[in-house]
């Protein structure tokens, strides 16, 4: 059975067992202190009934509103307030069905007139249940999210290690591994100064790789950095068939993304957008801060986005991946889309969208 069809079958099991256990109970009082009639079995099944009329109807409002991401301040005057409600209503509503009872049944109970100062005291004691179920439904309530939390952080934690395994395959995979080493040995002879530059630009880039272990967000001036090696060292070996461009706002340098995501982007420009063409092409990166409290990041490259992960030379930790850690990391508030540009003919623009959290 899966987690959304269990949920409300153990809600109204945990309903429907709670308050005819408190039906119960007002029968076996009635038995206790000798005051028991036969009349007591439908009365307290209506007395049970209402409350767990009552108790859904607030479930049903303090979800709507939000009453379980409240903090304890706020919530605890609305709950008083929502239970005392609750428990004038049940007992009015009960009020009204007993006294139907009494003169269905015509008994001599209806012909003295319902006690209804008795039900100030029956109001008090429902006030009291209400709350023990307001207690014990945001309890479950809270140990129901903490348990999601735990799996959520276990299933970033799982999301993180596939990512880092298959970018160490992808991002840093042999073919270029090789192809930077063969270019650098060039350049050993011919430009010793620039060769040593590569090999730095190389190092730093394998160093960040194998230091993903170590956090699961980095800052964005940090992936720029390495975003940096990787064009410079794709530029040893496009030459002039690659150059590219960095526009990021000093505001947007703390913004916080999972390691080699911006990395991601520019990968798969090169790869798909200026590789394949013999003249080659730019790739131009921006950071701006789009609204108060988010950044926008956008990656531009020539050609046409073709979506296509099932294709033989399909590599990286890919978009779907990529995008599943961004919503466990930061939910709704990020979010990263690749398409073609709609004002710009021949340009595919990815667009990463962060909330504004430094570290």
């Amino acid at each position: 059975m899966s987690r959304s069809s269990a949920r409300p079958r153990l809600y109204w099991i945990l309903q429907v067992g709670g308050w005819g256990a408190y039906g119960l109970l007002g029968g076996v009082l009635s038995v206790v202190f000798g005051k028991f009639r036969p009349i007591v079995v439908p009365i307290e099944v209506i007395v049970a009934g209402s409350m767990l009329l009552g108790s859904h109807v607030l479930r049903l409002y303090l979800r709507r509103h939000g009453w379980t991401r409240l903090p304890l301040a706020a919530l605890l005057p609305r709950l008083l307030l929502g239970n005392l409600l609750v428990a004038v209503g049940s007992m009015a509503l009960t009020g009204v069905l007993v006294s139907l009872l009494f003169w269905a049944l015509q008994t001599g109970e209806y012909g003295k007139g319902f006690p209804w100062l008795q039900y100030v005291g029956y109001t008090a004691n429902s006030f009291f249940f209400m709350l023990l179920w307001s207690a014990a439904y945001f309890s479950l309530h809270y140990f129901d999210n903490l348990r999601q939390a735990e799996i959520d952080k276990w299933k970033l934690t799982a999301a993180v290690r596939e990512a880092e395994m298959r970018t160490l395959k992808a991002q840093i995979n042999p073919h270029f591994l090789f192809n930077g080493l063969n270019n650098i040995r060039a350049l050993v002879l011919e430009n010793p100064v620039r060769a040593r530059e590569m090999m730095t630009h190389l190092s730093d880039l394998l160093r960040y790789s194998l230091q993903l272990n170590s956090s699961e967000q980095v800052p964005l001036a940090r992936e720029l950095e390495i975003v940096e090696h990787y064009l410079i060292l794709e530029s040893l070996q496009l030459e002039e068939r690659l150059h590219f461009s960095i526009d990021v706002a000093p505001v947007a340098r703390e913004v916080l993304l999972p390691p080699m995501t911006l990395q991601l982007l520019v990968e798969n420009a090169i790869k798909h957008g200026i590789a394949p063409r013999p003249g080659g092409g730019g790739v131009h990166i921006s950071a701006q801060l789009e609204r108060p409290g988010q950044v926008l990041i956008t990656v531009r490259n020539p050609g046409h986005f073709q979506p296509n992960p099932a294709a033989p030379d399909h590599t990286g930790v890919g978009l779907p991946n990529a995008h599943e850690r961004l919503q466990m990391l930061f939910g709704p508030t990020a979010s990263l889309a690749v398409a073609d540009d709609a004002r710009q003919a021949d340009t595919v623009t990815a667009e990463l969208r962060l909330p504004l959290l430094s570290s």
